[in-house]
C-alpha cells in the first residue's frame, strides 16, 4: 500500500468518517441486529483504513516514529473505551482494566510476534531483527506487567489483588517513567536498535515519502478512524458480553473481545510489514503495543479510578500469571539471539491459542 501513498484513495477517506458518523446515532443506544450487523462492517472497514494511514505517516516520518505514532493512538482510544465501559457497567466492570491490559500483553507479545515472524519465516526461512532493541523492549513489558499485574496479588496492606493509594500511585508514576524512558532510548538515544534493514526493502518501501499536507490529512484520517473503530466496538460491546454469556465464558473474556479488537489494525499492519521483510518494524508494533498498553493504560486508569466507584482489581490470578511467566521466558529466548524460525512463531502462537482457551474456559 506503500506505493501509493502519495494518493491517499477515498475509501480510506469515506469510511472512517461514515464510521464515525454511524457511531452518533448509535452510541448508547441498542441497535437491532441488521443496524449491528452494519456496524460490524465499518467497524473492519475503519480498521483497514487506520492501517493504511498509519502506513502513511510511517513513511513519512520513517521508524521507529511510525509505530509509536500508531501504538500511542491506539492506546489513547483504549483507555478512553475502558474508563467508558467502567463508568456505565458498574461493579461488574472492577476487573475490565486488569483483563484488558492483561489481553493486550498476551495479544502483543504471543499473537501478533508469532504472527510476525512466522510469516517472515515462511517467506525468507529466517525472520531477522536487532536482538538489543527487542531484548530491551521484551525487559520493559516484563517489568511493567510485573510491577502493575502480579504484585497486587500478593501485597497484603489492601484486602483482595488491589493496591492501596499510596502502591497505586507509585505503579502509576513507575509506569510513565518507564514508558517515557523507553520512547527516550527507541526514538533518540539508540534509535538504530530499532530501524529495520532497509538493504533488501521491496521498492515501494524506497518510494518518494508522502508531503506534509498528505502526512496530516492521514494523521486526522488514523484518529477519525481509530474513534471510529473504539467507538463502534463499544456499541457492538453489548452484543459481545451477550456471546459471551452464551457460550459460558466468565466476564473476563469481554476485556480479551476488547483488547482484540481495539489491537486490530496495529496487528494488521505488523503481518503486512512482516511479509515486505520488514520484521524490525513488526516487532516493534508488537512490543511498542504491549508497553503502551500497559505503560500508559495503568496511570491514566488510576487516575480515574478517583472519580470511579468501586474497587479497582488489577492482580492476575494464578492462570494468568504462569501465562505471563512463561511468555516472558519464551520471549528472551526468541529476541536475544536476534533471529528466529518458524519454530519460535509456532510457539509463540499456541501460547496465545492457550490464553484465548483459558479465557474463555479457565
Amino acid at each position: 500500500m506503500l506505493a501509493g501513498v502519495r494518493h491517499i484513495p477515498s475509501w480510506t477517506t469515506a469510511i472512517p468518517i461514515v464510521a464515525l458518523l454511524t457511531l452518533i446515532p448509535t452510541w448508547g443506544a441498542k441497535p437491532p441486529g441488521v443496524v449491528l450487523a452494519v456496524v460490524a462492517l465499518l467497524l473492519g472497514g475503519a480498521v483497514f483504513a487506520a492501517v493504511h494511514h498509519a502506513e502513511v505517516i510511517a513513511h513519512r516520518v520513517g521508524e521507529p516514529f511510525g509505530s509509536l505514532v500508531l501504538a500511542i493512538s491506539v492506546t489513547i482510544i483504549e483507555v478512553g473505551l475502558i474508563v467508558t465501559l467502567m463508568v456505565s457497567g458498574g461493579s461488574e466492570t472492577d476487573t475490565l482494566a486488569r483483563d484488558t491490559v492483561f489481553a493486550a500483553a498476551m495479544i502483543t507479545c504471543n499473537g501478533i510476534l508469532g504472527l510476525s515472524i512466522l510469516v517472515a519465516a515462511l517467506r525468507r526461512h529466517v525472520a531477522e531483527f536487532n536482538a538489543e532493541g527487542m531484548a530491551s523492549a521484551l525487559a520493559t513489558v516484563g517489568t511493567l506487567a510485573t510491577l502493575t499485574l502480579v504484585l497486587p496479588t500478593f501485597t497484603t496492606s489492601a484486602s483482595g489483588p488491589e493496591f492501596t493509594t499510596g502502591q497505586l500511585a507509585f505503579a502509576a508514576v513507575a509506569s510513565i517513567a518507564l514508558y517515557a524512558l523507553f520512547v527516550l532510548v527507541q526514538t533518540v538515544r539508540h534509535r538504530d536498535y530499532f530501524l529495520p534493514d532497509e538493504a533488501d526493502a521491496p521498492p515501494e518501501v524506497h518510494a518518494a515519502p508522502p508531503t506534509n499536507r498528505e502526512a496530516l490529512t492521514s494523521l486526522g484520517l488514523l484518529v477519525v478512524a481509530l474513534v471510529a473503530v473504539v467507538g463502534l466496538a463499544k456499541v457492538e460491546s453489548p452484543a459481545i458480553e451477550d456471546a459471551v454469556g452464551a457460550i459460558g465464558a466468565p466476564a473476563s473474556a469481554v476485556g480479551v473481545a476488547i483488547a482484540l479488537v481495539v489491537l486490530l489494525p496495529e496487528t494488521i499492519a505488523a503481518i503486512r510489514n512482516a511479509a515486505r521483510g520488514r520484521v524490525q518494524t513488526s516487532m516493534n508494533l508488537a512490543f511498542g503495543s504491549a508497553i503502551a498498553s500497559i505503560g500508559l493504560t495503568i496511570p491514566a486508569i488510576a487516575v480515574a479510578s478517583i472519580w470511579l466507584d468501586g474497587p479497582l482489581v488489577l492482580g492476575l490470578g494464578p492462570t494468568q500469571m504462569v501465562l505471563l511467566a512463561i511468555t516472558a521466558v519464551v520471549g528472551a529466548l526468541t529476541v536475544l539471539p536476534g533471529r528466529a524460525t518458524v519454530q519460535e512463531g509456532g510457539v509463540h502462537l499456541v501460547l496465545f491459542a492457550a490464553f484465548l482457551v483459558l479465557a474463555v474456559s479457565p
